[in-house]
């Protein structure tokens, strides 16, 4: 009796969330599939043309090349923050968190709409360098790769940052000690002591960052203006203008399935569980 009263409270634990995510989430997955599959004709007609269009072809060129680049600066960056607020800034570090959780209370609309008031031609960005004497015409930052990625990087860069300072934080300082003790530059005990001991947060920072900017949608959209059309803003351009729910769909599900790869061969070098779940 004991045994089944475990089960039936384990059961009564668990079914009202898988039915959640059978609702929410599985159910509209298969939907996606079902209509790449069947709109506007039965078949697979719709990866043909996405697979022959050279079009599709740019777009998810260009939505990996800005996903990586957007990767690599915000890990970059993200570092430096990182190890300076876990090793130096002692006294503030309460405030430089706090301003590295800021973002998070403000809508990526709101932060791309003020990107666009910094980066346009007659911006705060290109006022004050004509103000300096430093250009003579405005520098171009939007509606190109340029104004993306500066975008980007702000909205991705605190989720580069938090997996590497709880990484960084978790790391005992004697080491570096022990390594400045036994006669070691202070460069060659972080290049050999300390730095191999953050790679997993760097991997964890990089892995989040990646796959979010695969599929983001709003700040490529209105800092691109059109001409920086990645996977995601492709597939709105197919439903909203043409009406093509089939070949939309068929997007969708290629860039899940990339996605999902991504994070398969991510699995073999980091710990997903630990990465989604404790950052979440």
């Amino acid at each position: 009796m004991p045994r089944m009263n475990e089960k039936l409270r384990y059961w009564m634990l668990v079914l009202p969330a898988l039915a959640v995510m059978i609702l929410f989430y599985i159910w509209p997955v298969l939907n996606i599939w079902g209509i790449s599959v069947t709109e506007p004709s039965a078949g697979l007609g719709n990866y043909t043309r996405m697979f022959d269009s050279n079009a599709v072809r740019v777009s998810f060129v260009l939505t990996f090349r800005v996903a990586a680049i957007t990767t690599i600066l915000c890990l970059l960056l993200g570092y430096v923050l990182a190890y300076t607020i876990s090793n130096f800034a002692t006294r503030v570090r309460p405030l430089m968190l706090g301003l590295v959780l800021l973002p998070f209370w403000v809508s990526v609309l709101i932060r791309s709409f003020a990107w666009i008031v910094l980066l346009g031609r007659s911006g705060l960005v290109n006022d004050a360098l004509m103000d300096a004497g430093l250009i003579s015409t405005p520098i171009r930052f939007m509606h190109n790769e340029l104004g993306v990625l500066i975008a980007m990087v702000h909205v991705m860069l605190p989720f580069a940052v938090l997996p590497m300072l709880t990484n960084m934080r978790g790391i005992d300082g004697s080491y570096m000690r022990a390594a400045r003790g036994l006669g070691a530059s202070e460069w060659r005990a972080f290049r050999e002591v300390y730095f191999p001991q953050t790679l997993p947060g760097v991997f964890s920072g990089g892995l989040l960052v990646f796959v979010l900017s695969l599929g983001f949608y709003i700040t490529p959209a209105l800092l691109g203006g059109g001409r920086v059309m990645m996977i995601s803003e492709y597939i709105t351009y197919q439903i909203q203008e043409f009406l093509n729910w089939g070949l939309g769909a068929a997007l969708s599900v290629a860039l899940l399935v990339a996605t999902a790869i991504v994070l398969l061969v991510a699995a073999r070098f980091v710990n997903l569980r630990k990465t989604f779940l404790e950052r979440s």
